[in-house]
Parts: C-alpha cells; structure tokens; sequence
C-alpha cells in the first residue's frame, strides 16, 4: 500500500514508501499505542478478515497551527477505494476517541476536538470527513514541504450531540 504511487498520491511530499520506512513507521505506531493508549488501527473486510489499510489517531505535529490536536486519518489499498471502509472504521475510532478514551481520562485531558487533514485536491477524503460530521476549518500548507492542505474538525460536543 506505502509503495502504491496512487495510494501515496496525496500523503505528505507525494513520495512512496520503502520496506525500511514501512517498518519504521510501524515501530512508530506501536511506541504511540505504547505511550499514549491510541493509535492506528488496522482496518480487515469483516467477511474475509483481509487487510484493507489502517484507520487511527495521531498527533498532526507536521502542521503545528493547528496544535494542540488529534487527527483521525486513514490510509486504504487501491482497490478498497469507494466502498465505505473508511467511513466506517472511521466511526469506530471517533467512537474510542469521544467515548472509550474520553471515559478514561481525567477530565483536564479528555479530548475536546478532533481534526482531519488532507490534501487540497483529494476529493475522496473530505467526502469522509461530512459524513463523519466534520466542518471546514482552514486551508493552509504544511511547512515541511509546503503541500496545501484542507483542514476539518469536530469537537466532542458536536459529535456528542449527532451520535
């Protein structure tokens, strides 16, 4: 999926990935689960228990106006594209993000917003992000590479009172 010139079109600088990144980036997501209780998610087609890609939380510390925050994102194979998969792996973990994680938080730490970013010319993601209740916030460029970028967000008031 990283190594798909499609699938990486609209992540970051645009570039694909290599085994070596892929692992790393995997030991990443497992240090965050490890430090801060949250994460990606894999995303499995339910009847077939295949992989389609990964759906999670994450700091979005590459766009620091944005901050303090929490992004949900997701990433899925090509030929998972338009199915729904996001959408609704995407429900689940603003479900654990609003719910489960908010329950066990002190009150001064729960999550107040949640935010989603994507390129300015992916139309499929903020397609995502309406049916998941999120409103435009800006349109910025992230200052690594100075790719534009969307910004919507859905506090966990806005979320508590669509559920």
């Amino acid at each position: 999926m990283e190594a798909d010139p499609d699938v990486m079109r609209y992540v970051g600088d645009g570039s694909t990935g290599t085994r070596e990144r892929t692992a790393a980036a995997l030991g990443r997501v497992r240090a965050a689960w490890d430090e801060r209780g949250h994460g990606l998610f894999a995303a499995e087609e339910t009847a077939t228990g295949e992989l389609v890609g990964w759906v999670g939380l994450a700091v979005p510390a590459f766009l620091p106006e944005v901050m303090p925050a929490m992004e949900i994102g997701w990433r899925l194979r090509r030929r998972s594209w338009g199915r729904g998969y996001a959408t609704e792996a995407a429900r689940e973990v603003l479900a654990f993000a609003f719910g489960e994680a908010e329950a066990e938080a002190e009150a001064d730490t729960r999550l107040e917003r949640v935010v989603s970013i994507c390129h300015v010319d992916n139309h499929a993601s903020p397609r995502v992000m309406t049916k998941l209740g999120m409103t435009y916030d800006r349109t910025t460029r992230v200052p690594a590479h100075g790719q534009p970028v969307r910004v919507m967000a859905l506090t966990r008031e806005e979320y508590h009172s669509s559920a």
